[in-house]
């Protein structure tokens, strides 16, 4: 593992090549294995005896309130860490100490406070995001759980992401396998073992992610690392909290749409094709989101070799890794498009045993990922962006998909299509969205043709300062 002092070092100086494999093979088997973390529950769940096909759409709803809940974590989390990336890059070290600092603090007001907001109103909240009178206690179970430990899974992700961004991608990439290996093994034993059922799957994903975060937390309080938390670090700098709030304004956007279109998604589900059709949704969703997340380990290796770069002004490298993690994004698709077409049924078949529940997953996955091929480029392009701290254009990207494309045609390609409408929206929206990165990112790379190492990068518009 690099260390602390050597890593800013290394991320201008380096092979571009050797330092995104350095950086995304860790930040890959990290955001794999969250992907796994995230599908653990789904198939222990899904094969409750009596109650897995309910409990599978029970958790489907409470999906897009687990997506707001992330979202709120990367508006603090994906903002700070870019700003510390670029201020080890100009070798602030004592302001990077600060925005980590202010990291934890803001993590723990918006987590208390999005915690006791949603426990309230609990119940009315995922009838919203779709519910019914058959789901709507599996869905409660589990979410009750989830946020009394919103707060914890709030820190362990933001400053997961943190380790990254200072060179310590291993260390995120080990803390993030023992989750899932630990969440592995709880799971069954307090569903099963102990009777718990859906509940017992939340109490295991809380536990997991409070010991990772213990360990994070003692090791960000040791001061010889060149980034830890000063003494008395519960201060807040209001300056620094609304940079970074305003960096990670465009992955929170990308997050929190997914949330809403996730609502507006289970509901017309619930419309055309009752439960079982949120509950194949969910299944469909888990297995896209395993390749978007390794797509998001090379984004989150490219980030910090981008940032420390662009902060040193080496404009160059910050062409060559987009470019690069452009090509491996398209790769990892390739195989995701082929997944999708050629063995739907056996991934599906992994969730549930259900015959009627698995036709209706399968085609989904079908009529959902058929122009996948071009998605790959179109997320490096929107993390690109934000790593630069050009925030309009990353939130214009991160919007366009969900809001401008996917909603609408979510409302009105069912009515030609019945349930599998909703799923078609999808590809539709997905090709519209690829062709406004296009425009946006040969803009950028003609105003970057234009400066050489060292210049001043005022030509490229809103960015860090």
């Amino acid at each position: 593992m690099p260390t602390s002092q050597a890593a800013p070092t290394e991320l201008g100086s380096e092979r571009i090549g050797k330092l995104l494999k350095m950086y995304a093979v860790p930040g890959i088997i990290a955001m794999t294995a969250s992907s796994l973390y995230n599908m653990v529950d789904s198939i222990f769940i899904g094969h409750i005896p009596g109650i897995g096909s309910l409990a599978l759409a029970g958790l489907g709803v409470s999906f897009p309130l687990m997506n707001l809940s992330s979202a709120l974590g990367t508006l603090v989390g994906v903002g700070a860490s870019t700003l510390v990336s670029v201020l080890l890059g100009q070798k602030n070290y004592k302001a990077a100490n600060k925005v980590l600092a202010n990291d934890v603090t803001l993590n723990c007001i918006i987590g208390l406070a999005f915690m006791v907001f949603c426990l309230i109103f609990l119940k009315p909240i995922l009838f919203f995001f779709g519910a019914s009178d058959n789901t709507i206690t599996y869905a409660c179970q589990y979410m009750r759980i989830i946020l009394l430990g919103n707060v914890i899974t709030h820190l362990y992700f933001g400053l997961n992401s943190m380790l990254r961004s200072s060179g310590h991608p291993r260390t995120a990439m080990r803390l993030t396998l023992f989750t899932v290996i630990s969440n592995t093994i709880l799971d069954p034993v307090f569903i099963f073992v102990f009777g718990l059922g859906i509940k017992g799957a939340a109490i295991a994903t809380v536990l997991c992610q409070a010991m990772a975060l213990a360990w994070t937390l003692r090791f960000y309080t040791r001061k010889d690392n060149l980034l830890h938390l000063p003494k008395g670090f519960f201060g807040l700098d209001w300056r620094i909290a609304k940079d970074s709030l305003a960096i990670g304004m465009g992955p929170f956007l990308m997050n929190a749409a997914s949330c809403i279109v996730a609502m507006f998604i289970n509901q017309q589900l619930l419309k055309y094709g009752g439960d079982l059709a949120i509950g194949a949704y969910g299944i469909v969703n888990r297995i896209n989101f395993m390749f978007v997340m390794v797509i998001m380990g090379f984004n989150q290796g490219m980030q910090p070799i981008a940032g420390y770069n662009f902060g040193a002004r080496q404009y160059s490298r910050v062409k060559k890794v987009f470019l690069l993690t452009a090509l491996w994004a398209t790769a990892v698709c390739v195989f995701w498009f082929a997944a999708s077409e050629f063995f739907p049924s056996l991934m599906v078949g992994i969730f549930t045993n259900d015959p009627e529940l698995i036709a209706i997953a399968d085609k989904g996955l079908r009529v959902m990922n058929p122009v996948v091929l071009i998605v790959g480029w179109q997320m490096v392009s929107t993390n690109f962006f934000q790593s630069l701290g050009m925030v309009k254009k990353s939130i214009f990207l991160s919007l366009s998909r969900q809001l401008l494309f996917l909603v609408p045609l979510v409302y009105i390609l069912p009515l030609f299509y019945d349930v599998h409408g909703v799923f078609l929206a999808f590809p539709c929206s997905d090709t519209l969205a690829c062709i406004a990165t296009l425009i946006l990112i040969h803009r950028l790379f003609r105003k970057f043709s234009k400066l050489k190492d060292g210049d001043e990068p005022t030509i490229l518009g809103s960015s860090i300062s």
